[in-house]
């Protein structure tokens, strides 16, 4: 790719996250460090993100370089950039008399979470994943935390309707056990978006070595995303405000709408059907017209 002809003004979080996969194991762990803390990153020397990142200045330079960076100080720039991006939905406006209202402040957060891994996403093997689903003798959904524990569920409420054989399991010892159990005509979806949980990536490694294919819906640079056969990139997008959830939760919940729709679309009739014969079930037990969400 030709770096060069590109505009001077990028999306470096998207760059890294799109570059991540494709880096040298060294180079990853400077990913890694930087997509966990932006404003840390920003501020920090060339030494001290070596130091922390556990490999040589030499590495920080090439990965600068190598996420379309003439140097480490155009990196430390851009990262900056991108750091401040919320900030001005967490400070008070100084030509006002009144705080930003709340839901100005959850709405803003969420769109920019929300823009920077579109972009993410447009790149991201959906359609490979989605056969593998198609195809599953088993889907197993692990998700564990706050937000990923949610989601497993979510995910497996739209795989069902969609007529595919699927369980979630959020509790550490219960994946180990079902990892166990597992062969070459499953498929385990995992959720998390640091992709750094110890459990869950143990319990991932322990399906896959007795042929389990994973989807990995994480952080580019993480222990889980170089586990999965297919990677679908999340980039946790968070700023200072501390009191709302955290709006990475939109952002897993965006890859998790399109790896089903992706799935829904490849079925075909099949979805059709199936979707047809839940609508009809639900209007027979609680009425509605046609534009009713397919659920409550």
């Amino acid at each position: 790719m030709n770096r060069s002809a590109e505009p001077l003004a990028f999306d470096i979080v998207a760059r890294i996250a799109e570059c991540a996969p494709e880096l040298r194991s060294a180079e990853r762990k400077v990913a890694a460090l930087i997509l966990d803390d932006l404003t840390g990153a920003s501020r920090a020397s060339i030494g001290a993100l070596a130091q922390q990142a556990e490999v040589s200045i030499a590495t920080v330079t090439r990965f600068a370089k190598a996420v379309g960076c003439r140097d480490v100080r155009e990196l430390k720039l851009r990262l900056a950039q991108a750091a401040a991006v919320g900030q001005r939905f967490l400070e008070r406006d100084a030509a006002s008399d009144a705080p930003e209202p709340i839901a100005t402040r959850v709405f803003d957060e969420l769109q920019t979470a929300l823009a920077h891994n579109h972009q993410l996403l447009r790149q991201a093997p959906f359609a490979e994943a989605a056969a593998a689903l198609r195809n599953a003798r088993m889907i197993y959904v692990f998700g564990m935390g706050g937000g990923s524990t949610a989601l497993a569920d979510e995910m497996r409420f739209r795989l069902v309707r969609l007529g595919r054989p699927v369980a979630t399991y959020q509790d550490g010892l219960l994946q180990r056990m079902v990892a166990s159990t597992v062969s070459r005509e499953c498929v385990v979806i995992a959720l998390s978006t640091t992709g750094r949980v110890p459990e869950m990536v143990e319990n991932c490694k322990i399906a896959r070595s007795y042929g389990a294919k994973v989807v990995a819906l994480t952080a580019p640079a993480s222990p889980l995303a170089k586990l999965a056969d297919w990677l679908i990139p999340i980039v946790a997008f968070e700023t200072d405000f501390i009191y709302k959830p955290s709006s990475s939760r939109y952002a897993l919940m965006m890859a998790l709408d399109v790896l089903v729709t992706e799935l829904a679309v490849s079925q075909g009739d099949e979805s059709r059907e199936l979707l047809r014969r839940m609508k009809h079930a639900l209007d027979a037990h609680r009425g509605g017209g046609d534009r009713q969400p397919l659920g409550d």
